[in-house]
């Protein structure tokens, strides 16, 4: 069985920075895309980063230039640099990877979620 273990959240002030970690443990194989969502109350969960095996990216329109994204595949490990963090980033951040497992092939797991909140 895979398990992704999010850490990191926390209460920031605004303009302030913050750092996710999201670990993958298990029958691993390998790890294909992996990536962050977010939600806010009373929101729609809404893609934040995405990072592919081949390092490419893809961020959401509000958080490209102030956000990062980065992996570690020896670690199983996906990141989310977060700066000049706005009121509007507060949300439970999860994070999800597609990973090869004992089956043989590509599932999509997510871990439970981490909150971040950002005070004005």
């Amino acid at each position: 069985q895979v398990q992704l273990v999010e850490s990191g959240g926390g209460l920031v002030q605004a303009g302030g920075s913050l750092r996710l970690y999201c670990a993958a443990s298990g029958i691993i194989f390998s790890i294909n895309d992996m990536g962050w969502y977010r939600q806010a109350p009373g929101k729609q969960r809404e893609l934040v980063a995405e990072i592919t095996n081949g390092d490419s990216t893809n961020y959401a329109d509000s958080v490209k230039g102030r956000f990062t994204i980065s992996r570690d595949n020896a670690k199983s490990t996906v990141y989310l640099q977060m700066n000049s963090l706005k009121p509007v980033a507060t949300a439970v951040y999860s994070c999800y990877a597609q990973c090869v497992d004992s089956t043989d092939r590509g599932n999509p797991y997510w871990g439970h979620g981490t909150q971040v909140t950002v005070s004005s």
